[in-house]
């Protein structure tokens, strides 16, 4: 049981730009989270193990990629009850991301807008971070995000995604290729036709064959977008089985806007995550399943604000449920109460 009310940390961090909280709050966990002090926050873990790729969660809930990008802070979130944690987007070299301000709260939405654009500190960076955390060691599961530099051209992008694979597949559960965040330009079409096919061939090529040099294959996801039609979710859906894909995560941000655009800064450029985000998610998750059948691991993210909406990814199809969102605006008891309503789900349909 954490020590420390998220409503009185909350109300001070909403009071921040919401990136130098984000800050802020990555950069108290670093300190902590190797100290005596993380029992201020920390939480038991709900024992709700279920096994998906060939992996053994020990609970449904994950945290999504992007909150903690260079993978700085596994163990401070660890502690937290997460089942597993994915971090990144890396890519190979360092950069900066987009111009400032680029995170914008919409509160009255239960919302967020980023345009990030994939800032990390390389993948050197990364890897020696990764190395240091211990939440694999206790049974947690760490999922590692790749991405392309934005300097990199998309004719060339599948050369960027092989570095980064090469590097992060020793120290991975599992690989999660990013292809799909509205922030950095043209990464949207590696999900269409002849561009996702060479990128999936290449990335499982050599998928199998880092499998043998290391002597264990480390499945690998894909991360895609909500906002694709039923004729593009299905033509996704072929490809990942056609190459040998190991499993999806549905969604991304989206770049839709209807339901915040009358709203303080509802009209930013960038991702919209939050709760407006969490229909279209499932809707995708949906057609995804129906597509790629029983059995096809399949993470559901997008819109998780409650245990709830936790439970309705599941009942839409996913296997697992990621939070990021949810989680900045309900804090780390969501985790608990998301994974305590996934363990019942779970019981209820004889596990």
């Amino acid at each position: 049981m954490a020590f420390v009310p998220y409503a009185l940390t909350r109300s001070f961090l909403f009071g921040l730009d919401p990136e130098q909280a984000h800050d802020l709050t990555l950069g108290t966990l670093a300190r902590l989270q190797h100290t005596p002090l993380l029992c201020a926050i920390a939480q038991r873990r709900v024992e709700d193990p279920v096994t998906v790729a060939g992996l053994r969660f020990p609970n449904r809930v994950g945290l999504a990629a992007g909150l903690d990008k260079n993978g700085r802070c596994i163990d401070g979130l660890g502690a937290l009850g997460f089942g597993f944690i994915e971090v990144g987007t890396v890519t190979p070299l360092p950069q900066p991301g987009n111009p400032r301000p680029r995170m914008f709260r919409l509160v009255e939405a239960q919302a967020l807008i980023n345009r990030l654009g994939f800032n990390n500190d390389g993948l050197a960076a990364f890897i020696n971070h990764v190395r240091r955390a211990t939440f694999r060691q206790h049974g947690g599961i760490l999922g590692l995000n790749i991405g392309k530099n934005a300097n990199t051209p998309i004719d060339d992008a599948a050369r960027d995604y092989l570095v980064a694979l090469d590097g992060v597949y020793p120290h991975a559960d599992y690989v999660a290729v990013n292809i799909s965040s509205p922030n950095t330009a043209h990464l949207r079409s590696l999900q269409d036709g002849d561009a996702l096919d060479a990128l999936l061939h290449a990335l499982c090529n050599r998928r199998d064959g880092l499998a043998a040099q290391h002597g264990r294959r480390v499945p690998l996801f894909v991360k895609i977008a909500p906002d694709l039609d039923e004729a593009q979710v299905a033509t996704l859906a072929a490809a990942l089985q056609r190459h040998a894909v190991d499993g999806v995560i549905a969604t991304n941000t989206t770049l839709a806007r209807e339901a915040v655009a009358h709203l303080p800064h509802g009209q930013e450029t960038g991702g919209l995550s939050g709760a407006p985000l969490q229909a279209a998610s499932n809707r995708v998750i949906a057609q995804l399943r129906s597509a790629l059948g029983i059995g096809f691991p399949l993470i559901g993210v997008g819109g998780v604000m409650s245990a709830a909406d936790a439970v309705a990814k599941l009942e839409a199809g996913a296997d697992l449920v990621q939070l990021y969102t949810g989680f900045i605006y309900a804090g780390p008891t969501l985790v608990t109460q998301a994974a305590q309503a996934l363990k019942a789900w779970g019981a209820a349909r004889g596990g």
